[in-house]
């Protein structure tokens, strides 16, 4: 096929007509071209005054060749970008492969697995979606919390309560493969084009159960409510694990997928000599602003048109006192939401549906966090700095799951606000005016101090003093890494566990792990043969 590149539509063209102008451009007529596909959408701002649609899109023709001359520009050979599933190896597997975690990267990996006809059996702690969503509905009303099946854990991962986002920094052919098995799943079809795609909370949930009942159809199991409690190592081999339940389970095998927060996890491996180190990360708030306001600041006189939606924004900031300070997970026309998973302790994150049409825009303001800041040496000191954090953001919430707010203006004057204003919090379980700076340590709130009146220079409004933030965003990536071998992807002390995704410190969003996963996948079917 043939790529062509930098069509451009106003912002009030009717996308049919790309077709129209690919072809004006390569002298055909429309019905000339035999296939037609958009490849990438992006959005050109940069001139006041003016927004386009700039378009990739890729081609069949009669004769390809003759477009290929360098005669016509951006014009070229459209590479081939269908993912190849890799080569079986010769080791016979005792036992099927265990994934463990049914997040994205745990997800990923046993679809891989399944399709390649290893019949995975995936482990995880928390519930099915359709039992999840009453769970956090249930936190989300009551504050009754079920520690195992809640924002942070249960089918589909921290992500089928975000945004969904689908972008991701890491450049991977792969990341087409995980776009394609969405839109396999459920997913609409523009996410494989949109520069900035996402498919929002409530259409992943249906996605997930989807790719799951595609995994057993391929002859996968999965389990839920079956947390492994502890590993059962010999001679630095894995040969099984045991569930909470007390079931013994012989595996040689095994992808550990768990997510950042799966703490007790960590403990279970670092006490059976799986060689881990404490990484940095970063933590802060969410804030909040009308997105009116976000919508005006990036699109100017354009805010509101049909064609663009709700705005979005990622900001970052070098701090006088060495901290980088970035935008995170930002959530254009969502929600702030309850997310811990351990009794007694906040958490916060931001979460939109595919609408995207609430009241306000929220995004994590996070400063960075370094080992050295962590009150230990310990490879799991990082959990410790974080559950410090959330017991202290409870506390301060009056400790009944509300959580701490501050009005943006009240922060930067350093003086503890005492009713929010013109932005309504859309916390559900509400929040105590409170004073931030009562709940971390200075460097912190100096960085995030600075970082406000700095990203308002850039995003005119985003220090607006009714703007709320609320804390505590404290689970943005893994606090750790579990060292792996970057051949075998195998852990470096325990052979047969494969570290993968976000809680192993080796991604951070949904493409990512899910990426993430289907590298481990593929060096457990390099190296070993299914069980017969």
């Amino acid at each position: 096929m043939l790529r062509i590149t930098q069509i451009k539509l106003s912002i009030n063209d009717d996308i049919g007509q790309v077709k129209t102008l690919v072809a004006r451009k390569l002298k055909l007529k429309p019905n000339e071209i035999l296939e037609f596909r958009i490849y990438k959408e992006s959005i050109d701002a940069r001139k006041r005054g003016e927004i386009n649609f700039i378009y990739t899109v890729d081609v069949k023709v009669k004769d390809e060749a003759k477009f290929l001359t360098g005669k016509l520009k951006n014009v070229a050979l459209a590479p081939d970008l269908t993912y190849q599933n890799p080569k079986i190896g010769k080791q016979k597997l005792e036992n099927r492969p265990l994934v463990i975690g049914f997040g994205p990267a745990g997800m990923y990996a046993a679809l891989l697995l399944a399709q390649m006809g290893y019949k995975p059996l995936v482990l995880e702690r928390g519930e099915a979606v359709e039992a999840r969503v009453k769970s956090i509905e249930r936190f989300w009303t009551t504050g009754e919390l079920n520690p195992n099946s809640n924002v942070q854990f249960g089918e589909g991962g921290a992500g089928t309560f975000s945004d969904g986002k689908l972008t991701s920094r890491v450049k991977d052919l792969r990341g087409r493969k995980v776009l394609q098995e969405l839109v396999n799943n459920g997913a609409p079809k523009e996410i494989l084009y949109k520069a900035h795609p996402h498919v929002g909370t409530d259409l992943l949930r249906d996605i997930v159960k989807n790719m799951r009942e595609t995994i057993i159809a391929l002859g996968g199991e999965i389990r839920f409510n079956a947390q492994v409690a502890h590993f059962a190592v010999k001679n630095g081999t894995l040969t099984g694990v045991q569930l909470d339940s007390g079931e013994e389970i012989a595996c040689q095998q095994a992808i550990l997928a768990i997510g950042h927060s799966a703490r007790d996890t960590f403990h279970a491996l670092y006490d059976n000599g799986v060689q881990m180190t404490a990484k940095p990360f970063a933590v802060g708030v969410r804030i909040e602003h009308p997105q009116t306001v976000i919508n005006k600041a990036q699109y100017k006189e354009f805010a509101g048109h049909s064609k663009l939606g709700a705005a979005e924004y990622r900001l970052t900031y070098k701090a006088s006192n060495g901290r980088g300070v970035y935008t995170f997970c930002m959530c254009p026309g969502g929600l702030v939401v309850p997310s811990t998973s351990e009794v007694g302790h906040l958490v916060t994150n931001g979460m939109s549906e595919q609408a995207r049409d609430q009241k306000n825009a929220n995004s994590g303001l996070l400063v960075q966090v370094f080992p050295e800041d962590f009150p230990s040496h310990h490879p799991l000191a990082g959990i410790d700095f974080q559950r410090e954090l959330e017991q202290k953001a409870f506390e301060l919430g009056g400790s009944t799951y509300q959580a701490p707010a501050q009005l943006v203006g009240d922060f930067l004057q350093n003086k503890p606000s005492t009713a929010m204003e013109s932005v309504v919090p859309s916390y559900c379980l509400g929040v105590k005016p409170t004073n931030l700076a009562d709940l971390f340590p200075d460097y912190i709130t100096v960085a995030m101090r600075e970082s406000l009146t700095e990203f308002d220079k850039k995003l005119h409004g985003f220090a607006m003093a009714d703007a709320v933030m609320t804390g505590v965003e404290s689970r943005s990536s893994s606090p750790l890494r579990i060292n792996r071998d970057e051949e075998s992807f195998q852990s470096v002390s325990t052979t047969g566990i494969y570290p993968s995704g976000e809680g192993a410190g080796f991604a951070g969003g949904i493409v990512s792990a899910a990426i993430d996963g289907l590298k481990c996948a593929e060096a457990l079917i390099r190296e070993f043969s299914p069980v017969d």
